[in-house]
């Protein structure tokens, strides 16, 4: 099955060489200019990914990136940005997105970056998809947790933090372990970021006074629930 791209970029040169490239690989890209076009386009097509330049006019692309999140929790959200700085990054993140790499960057490590969203693989620590979280269920494989007051759908990054807490429940999970499993490398700047998808999570469990994912300052978290 082919991958469908939703490529916006502003940069008429990078965008034509980017999707020129994935193109070749097999992709199916749909190259927008400005981020309304891209809101239109997403309104219209199915995408297997969004990649989104974050300085763009019209409409920027943290804003598309909530638009997208409205529309779509699953669909995996990739940013594209000159932008190096701490907060720009957790702005990313907190608009939705899923992923960011920093211009200029090789085609190689974009594909890198595409290929774990679009394996789908939630996380490398179990087989198991089902988990009972408290009075929450949460099935990693459809990124949804359930409760008693509603349904609530993850994004993959989301849903591959709270596997990886499931999985080692009542032990603490190192940072470094936490990066290196769902971003791959254990960077500084996603360390900080990271607490943004903790913070997420522990909002979306709430409802159970019973969950509780303990930071150990300067070490890791812990997801504990008490009897």
């Amino acid at each position: 099955m082919i991958a469908r791209i939703l490529l916006v970029e502003d940069d008429p040169g990078l965008g034509f060489v980017i999707k020129d490239n994935l193109v070749n690989k097999g992709y199916e890209v749909t190259l927008c200019t400005d981020g309304e076009a891209g809101q239109q386009s997403f309104q219209q097509h199915a995408f297997d990914l969004c990649i989104l330049d974050v300085m763009m006019p019209k409409k920027d692309g943290f804003t598309l990136a909530q638009f997208i999140r409205q529309k779509n929790q699953h669909v995996p959200i990739l940013f594209v940005t000159a932008k190096s700085m701490l907060e720009d990054k957790i702005a990313g993140f907190t608009s939705g997105g899923d992923d960011y790499i920093v211009k200029p960057f090789s085609m190689e490590e974009l594909y890198l970056r595409m290929d774990v969203f679009l394996r789908r693989s939630v996380t490398k620590v179990s087989d198991d998809v089902l988990f009972d979280v408290g009075s929450y269920k949460f099935d990693c494989q459809n990124l949804t947790l359930r409760h008693a007051t509603g349904p609530k759908v993850l994004t993959q990054k989301e849903a591959q933090v709270l596997k990886l807490l499931c999985s080692n429940k009542d032990r603490v999970l190192k940072r470094e372990e936490i990066l290196r499993e769902v971003w791959g490398n254990d960077d500084y700047f996603l360390g900080r970021s990271m607490d943004v998808f903790i913070s997420k999570l522990r909002k979306y469990l709430k409802e159970d006074p019973a969950v509780e994912i303990t930071n150990y300052h300067g070490v890791g978290f812990r997801l504990e629930v008490k009897s």
